[in-house]
């Protein structure tokens, strides 16, 4: 064993890939009220929905403690890994690569750790972390996997249509989206994860105009892959990776339910689509 990928949970990845990939997933904490909840471990994703549905208390997230990595970076080093790739949520959204970046210090000594700053959230970060699983059993070292990530981060793509824009503003990550939509309650926001940040795209006036313009969003990207929709809980989420589908020709996508880290600030029934831009 060579190389050991490790991913915070902000990553959104499904449980059968994680084990499939064998990711090392640390997770980010969750808390409603007193109650503190680590992602992944104490509350699933249906659970967390579950409780979006029925608490009075507006959930908010909190980073891993460099501990924490330190403990993921040691599990590896201690399992036969020579060496780590670790990615982290964008660091404009989240402390959690200078949690990362603390851990990898102190234990620069012991095991080559190459920290990635993915510039990005939800399974937009998720794919890469699958890429750098994938390239690990291929062989390739430390180094490789972090130059090629970096590499694609740039063409990496993620929008989202929301419900609604409450979520956003509680949990303080709305940016300059909120210059873009104010108080147009009535409006479909899209937004998008750009250079780190959650960016406004555009408003369009119903939910089913929104989806659409996902669609054709990336139907004017051209050729694209690692193409996944992810979606916080929406119910008509299967009726829109039909039409993706039938837009795109793409019949080999990845369907992931945003888990408790995004969905606090996306809200639910949000759905996205993320993909890889080929040049």
């Amino acid at each position: 064993m060579s190389v050991k990928v490790v991913v915070d949970s902000g990553g959104d990845i499904p449980g059968d890939l994680v084990s499939e990939h064998a990711l090392e997933i640390v997770p980010l904490k969750i808390r409603f009220g007193e109650k503190e909840f680590i992602d992944t471990k104490d509350l699933s994703t249906d659970q967390f929905w579950d409780l979006c549905e029925t608490s009075n208390d507006f959930p908010q997230t909190s980073a891993p403690s460099s501990g924490d990595f330190e403990t993921a970076f040691i599990n590896a080093k201690n399992a036969g890994y020579n060496e780590i790739v670790c990615l982290t949520l964008s660091s404009d959204l989240s402390a959690t690569f200078q949690a990362a970046t603390i851990a990898a210090k102190s234990l620069e000594n012991e095991i080559n750790i190459e920290l990635i700053d993915s510039r990005l959230a939800t399974f937009a970060m998720g794919n890469l972390a699958i890429t750098s699983s994938i390239e690990a059993r291929k062989g390739s070292s430390a180094s490789e996997i972090a130059a090629l990530v970096r590499s694609r981060i740039p063409d990496v793509h993620a929008f989202g249509a929301l419900d609604t824009l409450d979520n956003l503003r509680k949990g303080g990550r709305i940016g300059k989206a909120a210059a873009l939509f104010g108080s147009l309650l009535s409006f479909k926001p899209i937004i998008d994860v750009r250079n780190g940040i959650i960016e406004a795209d555009s408003k369009q006036r119903t939910r089913g105009k929104a989806l659409k313009y996902l669609i054709d969003k990336v139907v004017a990207y051209g050729s694209i892959t690692d193409v996944a929709i992810i979606h916080a809980n929406a119910p008509d989420v299967e009726e829109f990776a039909e039409q993706l589908k039938a837009a795109t020709g793409i019949h080999d996508l990845t369907i992931a339910k945003i888990g408790p880290v995004i969905g606090t600030h996306a809200g639910p029934r949000t759905i996205g689509i993320t993909f890889r831009k080929l040049n």
